[in-house]
């Protein structure tokens, strides 16, 4: 058979298979990520029906999914929103970072990994996943909570961190050398600061540049942006996802409206065949090895990411019940955990690291909703039998709603 009819063919089945997938999700009202791994295991090496002519079509789509997510992100948030969050909620950031990263991190030495594997792994075990999330907030009905700005600074302080640890990541699996990749970190920093300082004071006039009735327009501009600045960042080794995510911010107002908007579908899309392809490239026969570790690390993790919600809750004066249900919502991990792994597999660092990152992924991308559902019930039936008391305000102030402040809630989902 010809080879663009087979292309076609693979191609056309794996994007049917995602879509009846996805439908399947929908229908059982939970996260379409583990599905798309497992796909992706079926589809791969030692999998039930390995992929050849349209392997590296998928390697190009999966790579433009990373740069669509980033971008999409960038545009839930302004710049003002990000340095807003940066000034108030930054003592969160640094919990969560430590709380979160350092299991990761020690994980790959108890394995006996390389320091740069356990920069990775910090990576993969520290960021939430921010479309999960925003799905399990509007599917119970949690968007008005007292909570959830506190979820949302927490989540916004985690993308803004990946834009300096992306390019930290990119040198170290690059094999660069202290004075080459404090370079390339400086200059992330100051590319990163100079679209910050240029979005705050110019976004209004960026946005009416980019602007347009036209929707078709409007796509091909922001697109053909995102894509350029993408390879000019990876050109100077900054990281094309930190570029994409930059492009996002700049924009704001009715484009940003717009633009996610039109861009949604396609970033739906591309975010499936990257997770399809992540999947391609792990060996389903390498999980069973580390699926011990994979677990321990999950409940480890799943422990501090509810500790670092309930402490910033607490910080912000919620009460306790609205703590737990902070901490038990920031758990899922997604997206981006598997966007740090695919830059360790795609060097070639750790051949166990990618299995791991799956299995650990896909633990959490199903517990997650259960934590968000579950934890403030299952704690007070905890207090209650231990006889304790919560101390915390009464009933009357867990049934207050209140607008959600600050940012506005992440509505991408994965």
């Amino acid at each position: 058979m010809h080879s663009s009819a087979v292309f076609l063919i693979e191609f056309g089945a794996i994007i049917l298979g995602l879509g009846l997938l996805g439908r399947m999700a929908g229908r059982l009202k939970f996260s379409p990520i583990p599905l798309y791994l497992l796909a992706g295991l079926a589809f791969g090496e030692g999998g039930l029906l390995p992929l050849g002519a349209s392997e590296e079509f998928v390697a190009i789509g999966a790579e433009i999914g990373v740069i669509l997510l980033l971008l999409m992100l960038g545009l839930e948030y302004t710049a003002t929103d990000l340095v807003t969050n940066l000034k108030t909620q930054y003592p969160a950031g640094l919990v969560d970072g430590a709380l979160n990263a350092l299991p990761g991190a020690a994980m790959a030495f108890l394995l006996g990994w390389g320091p740069v594997a356990a920069v990775v792994l910090a990576g993969v075990t520290w960021i939430s996943s921010s479309g999960v999330i925003a799905k399990v907030l509007g599917d119970l009905g949690r968007l008005g909570n007292r909570e959830t700005p506190v979820v949302l600074s927490i989540l916004v302080l985690e993308d803004l961190a990946m834009a300096v640890y992306l390019p930290i990541v990119t040198a170290l699996l690059a094999g660069a050398g202290l004075a080459a990749g404090s370079a390339t970190l400086a200059i992330a920093l100051g590319v990163a600061g100079l679209v910050l300082f240029v979005a705050v004071r110019y976004g209004r006039l960026i946005s009416r540049f980019v602007s347009s009735d036209d929707p078709e327009k409007l796509l091909l501009v922001v697109l053909g942006l995102t894509l350029l600045v993408a390879g000019i960042a990876q050109q100077l080794q900054v990281s094309a996802a930190v570029g994409a995510f930059l492009v996002g911010i700049a924009l704001s107002g009715e484009v940003a409206e717009g633009a996610h908007h039109l861009l949604s579908p396609l970033r739906d899309l591309f975010a499936a065949v990257f997770f399809v392809f992540f999947g391609l490239h792990t060996d389903p026969a390498s999980i069973p090895p580390v699926l011990l570790p994979a677990l321990a690390l999950a409940v480890v993790t799943a422990g501090t990411k509810i500790a670092t919600g309930y402490w910033a809750a607490r910080r912000n004066g919620i009460s306790p019940k609205g703590a737990w249900r902070a901490g038990g919502t920031l758990v899922a991990r997604g997206e981006f955990s598997i966007v740090i792994a695919g830059l360790a597999v795609s060097a070639g660092i750790e051949p166990s690291l990618g299995p791991l990152a799956t299995a650990y992924v896909l633990i959490l991308v199903v517990v997650g909703p259960l934590t968000a559902r579950y934890t403030e019930p299952v704690a007070g039936w905890v207090i209650a039998r231990r006889g304790g008391r919560d101390g915390g305000p009464g009933p009357e102030l867990e049934l207050e709603r209140l607008p959600v402040a600050g940012p506005e809630p992440v509505r991408h989902e994965s």
